[in-house]
């Protein structure tokens, strides 16, 4: 399971990483085929110059490596937001091990350590002077501590041993320009690796760093393997049309850092080590601390991909590795909601609930999945005593919260509540809150099958706020129960083209299509629906949120379309 959750969206994950290097680039034209011609012209004008440099200075290599690695390093994103909290987490553990690794190096340099929390960064490279930047893709793909300080190793004896600061002296000699032109050489030339030997040095050199600072040497041979397996899995035996995408991203991968060695090759190395240097008993690997980071962005990632079972699986792990997780605990209720775990989602709902007692949607979200769950009267109980112990002192906050009691006790048959909350609305009207108030007590007078009702108290809350698309979905639906197609669709029809596709819209317009005899255009909908959101196929979930006519349709349309396809396969 964890190798699949790895490798599920590593396609986009390869080619997204060409993508970012170009919109990272501060100037000039270096892209994958550009940087390849780069090194293959390097190489060949390599013959004109002497067999070896005079070491660069220290302190000048330190300046061009600053001055490029200033165009990398940047604390925010590039929508201009702070980075995410577990990305200064995970820089933290990088500069944590690189610092370990670094301090063995032969060169006593000012070694910095850089995370790009992009996840199709599947790299890692070195600039001179001592920057050492590694990607989220990489880090994903590991499983302990030491593979990462093997990595980092590798990376720290790219500057050790001159290789980094030669490419720069290489331009130089070559194109006979001054130092402040040097800077501007493009970043994407470091990435692009060196030559096969170099590479093996710093392969050689990286894991005895990483072994005298107390790792495995495990570390660096299971990295070897990763890659290996990754180039078996998905180049060599790519069947689907997304494994031969994969393929082909893979192939440009593997041009893009030609200068790096077979794989098998740089295994064969390191297990020569392991027993030329009696490092055979150093098998004890530490554990990724960050692990519970990964698996979390995994959790997030599967969730935003519709991957509900994933995601779960995901956010669970992470949750086992570092409980204190309320991010990861959201998308694991989400996740369980959509699979119509609504038992399990209640659960997660309440302990973030316990953090957040004052958080109006959560509660709503919880009570949700307590009527979801079934036992209304039960879960109406079980609401209010939550609410009773919360002890939540904004009287505002409480009195929403209190809407979805009474929607509780709605679907348990008991309308008194809600006639109430309606006559505490209508003396507040003027209550900045009480379109929301309005329009979600009517949400659940649609899930009581109280259609009418439902209709009356949407639209008088969307007469405040128009234009809200919560409010115009549930009236679409509400309009579908009460048989009023041509309004539903309008409905769905005008959010569609001001929002865009959305499966929710799209599944009402299928249906209100389908139950007015106009199948054809009611599979198009339908078609869309279930590609952009797969739950809809899922009888619990839909059954338990929406009126009992809309489950009948769902199923009638997805025979209809596999009778469909199954005849013009026939037919080809």
């Amino acid at each position: 399971m964890k190798r699949w959750l790895i490798f599920t969206g590593l396609i986009l994950l390869i080619t997204a990483s060409l993508v970012w290097t170009e919109k990272k680039r501060v100037a000039g034209s270096a892209g994958p085929g550009a940087v390849l011609y780069f090194v293959a012209d390097t190489e060949r004008e390599m013959t004109r110059l002497p067999v070896a440099f005079t070491a660069m200075p220290d302190d000048e290599e330190i300046k061009i490596g600053d001055e490029m690695a200033r165009r990398y390093v940047n604390p925010t994103d590039q929508g201009g937001r702070k980075r995410p909290l577990s990305a200064t987490v995970t820089e933290d553990y990088v500069r944590e091990v690189g610092e370990r690794v670094s301090a063995h190096a032969r060169r006593k340099l000012p070694y910095r350590f850089h995370y790009i929390d992009q996840p199709w960064v599947v790299n890692a490279f070195a600039l001179p002077g001592g920057h050492v930047f590694i990607g989220k893709g990489l880090i994903s793909l590991m499983d302990s501590e030491d593979e990462l300080a093997a990595v980092l190793g590798h990376e720290v004896e790219h500057i050790d041993y001159y290789h980094a600061a030669e490419r720069v002296q290489t331009e130089r000699a070559l194109r006979k320009v001054p130092l402040g032109v040097l800077v501007a050489i493009p970043v994407e030339v470091f990435e692009a690796g060196y030559s096969k030997d170099e590479e093996l040095e710093a392969d050689r050199e990286g894991t005895r760093l990483a072994v005298a600072a107390g790792y495995s040497p495990l570390g660096a041979l299971r990295m070897f393997e990763t890659y290996e397996r990754l180039y078996r899995e998905y180049v060599t035996k790519a069947e689907t049309p997304q494994e031969e995408l994969a393929g082909v991203a893979m192939e440009t991968l593997e041009g893009y850092f030609r200068s790096h060695p077979l794989t098998s090759e740089r295994i064969a190395q390191v297990r020569r080590m392991i027993t030329a240097e009696n490092w055979g008993d150093l098998t004890s690997e530490r554990p990724l601390r960050i692990a519970y980071v990964l698996w979390g962005e995994r959790a997030r990632h599967a969730h935003e991909q519709h991957q509900y079972e994933h995601a779960v699986r995901a956010a669970t792990y992470s949750l086992k590795l570092q409980p204190d997780q309320p991010g990861v605990l959201e998308v694991l209720a989400r996740a369980q909601f959509m699979l119509a775990d609504f038992e399990a989602a209640a659960a997660t709902d309440r302990r973030l609930l316990e953090r957040k007692p004052a958080d109006v949607d959560l509660a709503c979200r919880y009570a949700s999945a307590l009527g979801a769950r079934g036992d209304p009267a039960m879960a109406a109980r079980e609401f209010q005593e939550w609410l009773a112990a919360a002890k939540v002192p904004d009287a505002g906050v409480i009195a929403e919260m209190k809407v979805d009691a009474a929607g509780l006790w709605l679907l348990a048959g008991n309308s008194k509540p809600a006639a109430g909350i309606e006559r505490e609305l209508k003396r507040h009207h003027d209550n900045p809150r009480t379109p929301e108030m309005v329009g979600n007590l009517g949400s659940w007078y649609y899930r009581a099958g109280r259609y009418d009702r439902a209709a009356s108290l949407l639209r008088s809350a969307m007469e405040q706020r128009p234009q809200e698309t919560a409010f115009e979905i549930q009236l679409g639906w509400t309009l579908v129960a009460q048989r009023s197609y041509g309004s539903a669709l309008g409905w769905f029809t005008e959010l569609v083209l001001r929002v865009g596709s959305l499966p929710e819209a799209e599944m009402g317009a299928a249906v209100a299509k389908w139950e007015s005899r106009q199948p054809d255009d009611a599979l198009v909908h339908f078609g869309v629906a279930i590609r952009d959101e797969p739950v809809w196929l899922n009888d619990r979930w839909v059954k338990a949120l929406y009126a009992p006519d809309v489950a009948k349709s769902i199923a009638e349309m997805r025979a209809e379309r596999e009778r469909r396809q199954k005849k013009d396969r026939g037919m080809r």
